[in-house]
């Protein structure tokens, strides 16, 4: 970790678990700046999966006293991970592994597409709005037909081998179009009162605020949890119907008849929370990174076709007890796709003996390994905030490429 801090550009430093600026690219790097010069902000953090983001950096931790950030936690609010572990060994599976693709590609929604039925919701039940937003309330329905469905970009589903031969389930997905509305309109909100707010904001940092203890404040903290949730149960919902489906096809294509979980773990990286540090109550936004407490496990992803990992916290002060929450882009989605052919990805997921559950094949050149960081230098880089303690590879991947 290194520390970037020049007193005529900025309020507070900022940390940064990279070896150097020339790891950061300029417009993150402007971006973090920003963030250190708001006149709310307490701490900045910069995770080694760090990268440019919409206002802030994505793997990035921002803290403030009293203020909330809408774009310091993003359009995908609750994005985040769950893994489960079975008792299964995946070498006695492989006739399973393509029927099981090519279950899910039929039955859970992928990209933009819902399901054409409302499906039940828990989080949506059990929503106390004490705030009223009648702008919102259309979006409560609407999310009925969004749950359980997985989205695209870089969310995904994996069939994963442990280190002990192990089959494990992963999921990556978040509060789609649900959250996404809810980010959007109070941003929009916070845009609007900063004109006449006597705190100053640059627009052009696209970070606008609301007071926490501001009625616009406590009202997006209500939507922003609901979202959190939702996404939380979404992810589930799918890691439900992948468990569901494996039970379903196990005895048919193997002699095996049923399976226990052995471990199950969630890490949500797009939200804020307030939390106690260094003595004092702080707004800690965390975008494109998870909170570990020491001892407690996380997950951190690697790109498509590269290992994942499962962590352990070791809270360390110095980053909130935050870490990144995946490999992160090193360039952006139309470079990947401008500099890479479908050929070659398709060769080295070949190569790699992956099954690859897409819709549309040539959709995933921009999630193509190479235009990510290698995990295993994120985690070198990190080794401070979490201690690896499982490796989890690839057997077969679902995307949801339009």
């Amino acid at each position: 970790m290194f520390v970037i801090f020049n007193p005529n550009q900025q309020h507070i430093p900022i940390k940064v678990w990279l070896p150097d600026t020339s790891y950061l690219d300029q417009t993150c790097l402007q971006q973090a700046l920003n963030l250190a010069n708001l006149p709310f902000a307490t701490h900045v953090c910069l995770l080694p999966d760090a990268h440019q983001g919409f206002g802030m950096p994505i793997g990035g931790v921002l803290a403030t006293n009293g203020y909330l950030i809408p774009n310091a936690v993003g359009v995908d609010i609750g994005c985040g991970v769950c893994y489960v572990r079975t008792d299964l060994k995946a070498t006695a599976l492989t006739p399973l592994f393509q029927p099981v693709v090519a279950e899910i590609l039929s039955s859970i929604p992928l990209g933009f597409k819902h399901h054409p039925k409302p499906q039940p919701v828990r989080a949506i039940d059990e929503f106390q709005n004490q705030t009223g937003c009648r702008q919102l309330l259309p979006e409560l329905e609407a999310s009925r037909y969004q749950i359980g469905t997985l989205g695209g970009g870089n969310h995904f589903i994996e069939l994963q081998e442990d280190e002990e031969g192990f089959l494990g389930v992963m999921v990556h997905t978040g509060s789609r179009n649900f959250g996404y509305k809810i980010a959007r309109y109070f941003n929009n909100r916070a845009k609007q009162l900063n004109q006449k707010h006597t705190i100053y904001v640059n627009p052009k940092w696209d970070l606008a605020f609301l007071p926490a203890d501001s009625q616009e404040g406590q009202t997006y903290l209500e939507w922003m949890t609901l979202a959190l949730q939702f996404a939380q149960e979404n992810r589930w919902t799918i890691q439900e119907k992948v468990l569901t489906i494996i039970a379903t096809l196990l005895p048919q294509y193997t002699n095996i008849q049923s399976f226990q979980r052995t471990l199950e773990v969630d890490s949500h990286h797009n939200y804020v929370a307030l939390e106690q540090h260094f003595g004092q109550n702080l707004w800690v936004h965390r975008k494109g990174a998870i909170r570990v407490k020491k001892g407690k496990f996380g997950l951190i992803p690697g790109a498509m076709g590269a290992p994942s990992y499962i962590v352990q916290g070791l809270c360390n002060p110095e980053s909130l007890c935050s870490c990144s929450h995946g490999a992160g882009r090193k360039m952006g989605r139309r470079e990947a796709a401008q500099t890479f052919s479908f050929q070659e990805v398709h060769q080295d997921l070949k190569k790699r003996g992956l099954i690859v559950g897409t819709k549309n094949p040539r959709g995933i050149v921009d999630e193509y390994r190479k235009a990510y960081k290698d995990i295993d230098f994120v985690l070198q880089n990190e080794l401070d905030l979490v201690t690896p303690v499982k490796k989890l590879q690839t057997i077969a991947v679902v995307k949801g490429s339009d």
